[in-house]
Order: C-alpha cells, then structure tokens, then sequence
C-alpha cells in the first residue's frame, strides 16, 4: 500500500525516534503532522516542532507543525481538527510521545506517576478516541503505539513499576483498539526496538554516552514503522512487532548502518528477556 499524498499524524515528532519515522515517511510521500510540545530551543534537547517541520519539507512534502501537550484533551482536539482541515483527513496516527522515569516505586514522585500516566495512557487514549473518527474514512488507515509486547516477566514490574505501568497501558490499547476497530478496517499496532536506540532521554536520564555508544540510532524504528504501515489494515493487526523482525521480514538482515558504534556491543532494550 502507498503511502504517498497520506496524512499522518504523529505526537513526540519534534525529535528523536518521532523525528525519523516523520522523515521517512516524508521520503514516501506523506503529508506530516508533527504534534509535540517543544517551540523553544532547550539546551538538553535537540530541535523544535518548527526545525522538524523545515527538515521534513525539504524532502519536498506538505508539513504542519503543531504546539500540541497531549494531556489535555482540548489540546489534542484542536491539533487533530487543524490537521483534517489542512490535509482534509487522518490515515495513520502514530503515538510515539512518552515520558520516562526509571525509578524504584519508593523514588517515583508524584509528579513524575502523574507526568507518564498522563502522557502515555490518558493522552495516547484520547488522541486515538480523536481521531478514529477521521481514520474510519481513510482506505487503509492504521493506529501505531510505540510500546512493547506485554511481558508479564516480574522483573520489568520490579525495577521500574510506574513506567512498566504507563507503557503496558500503551500496549493494552493495541489489543483493545485491534479488536474493537476490526469492523472499520482500522488497523492498530505496537512497535518496539530490539536495543535500546540513541535518543535524548538515553543521553540525558539513562546511560549518557556509554550507553549511547551501544544504541542503535533512531532510523531502524522508523524503517520498521515505514514497512507496517504500508501493509494492508485489514491483514496486519493487533500486532507487537520488534524493528529488528519487521526488517527481517521485508529481507533486511544487515543492521550494522544502524549502530552509533559498531564496535561496542548492542544493549537489548527494556521489556525483552534474553
């Protein structure tokens, strides 16, 4: 399926993993939406919804930046209504914004629970609840949630409860939305790299540069993410798919483009057992 002339809507596309699948799919020809809060250098954080926006329409494509905190619904309402109105519909709403906090239940601030669960499920739930509406007029409309296949392993509940709870919330509404959206040939599914990849919240909050050197950079997620969702709605569904088996799949095999250091051993991500 083409993605060409396409309306796709992204959260968290300012920068990072949100930023690469924007590009690439720029490449194939879709109209973007960038839904993200940043307007404003920060000195942490690379880039601005407006600095994406002009790297993404030199590709030659129709951008539209939007000052978007998906927290609040009204918010959420008035990006999805801007970008029907500009684009004249939605075909792929990709829920790519998060907020981290890998602490211990007794380090987990109140702040910071309320920060993902807004984020991450109440936010990634009404953005869907949006624009459903508009995706069941799309030919091959298709919802993308990037979180992991729901490992029920104790061990990612004990090291980080909050987030494990917050991204499993994520997760949970490919299952839900997959079955319930069958009738309207909407497709919904998850996305989740096989190593940890080279973001600003890796560099900032995580590993710094050490683990930064045993990522992998942004663009296999978004090369992945590019293959599912030029697949048919109606056949690729309630689907946890991992970057590294999406490429394999399509007969990709050799990730070593990929590496921020090949020499240095990739580190497995979060949420998948060895």
């Amino acid at each position: 399926m083409s993605l060409q002339n396409k309306t796709v809507l992204i959260t968290g596309g300012s920068r990072g993993i949100g930023k690469a699948i924007a590009l690439r799919l720029a490449k194939e020809g879709a109209n973007i939406a960038i839904a993200a809060k940043t307007t404003e250098p920060h000195p942490k954080l690379e880039g601005t919804i407006y600095t994406a926006a002009e790297e993404i329409e030199k590709l030659g494509v129709k951008v539209l930046p939007l000052q978007c905190d998906i927290r609040f619904e009204d918010g959420i309402e008035a990006a999805v209504n801007k970008t029907v109105e500009t684009f004249g519909g939605i075909d792929v709403l990709i829920n790519n914004a998060s907020a981290i906090s890998l602490t211990p239940t007794e380090q987990t601030e109140p702040k910071r629970f309320d920060l993902m669960m807004d984020i991450e499920i109440r936010g990634t739930f009404f953005m869907c609840k949006t624009c459903i509406p508009h995706l069941k007029k799309s030919a091959n409309a298709h919802i993308l949630n990037l979180s992991p296949p729901i490992n029920l392993n104790p061990k990612w509940f004990a090291q980080h409860l909050a987030y494990t709870i917050a991204k499993y919330g994520m997760s949970m509404m490919v299952l839900g939305l997959a079955e319930e959206l069958k009738p309207h040939k909407i497709a919904a599914n998850a996305l989740w790299p096989q190593t940890t990849i080279a973001t600003a919240a890796v560099q900032n909050l995580l590993g710094g540069d050490f683990l930064m050197q045993m990522s992998r950079t942004p663009e296999i997620v978004a090369e992945a993410a590019c293959h599912i969702l030029r697949r048919p709605a109606t056949d690729c569904t309630g689907n946890f798919f991992i970057d590294e088996d999406v490429l394999k799949q399509e007969g990709i095999t050799d990730f070593e483009k990929y590496a921020v250091n090949s020499q240095q051993k990739l580190m497995k991500d979060i949420f998948l057992d060895d």
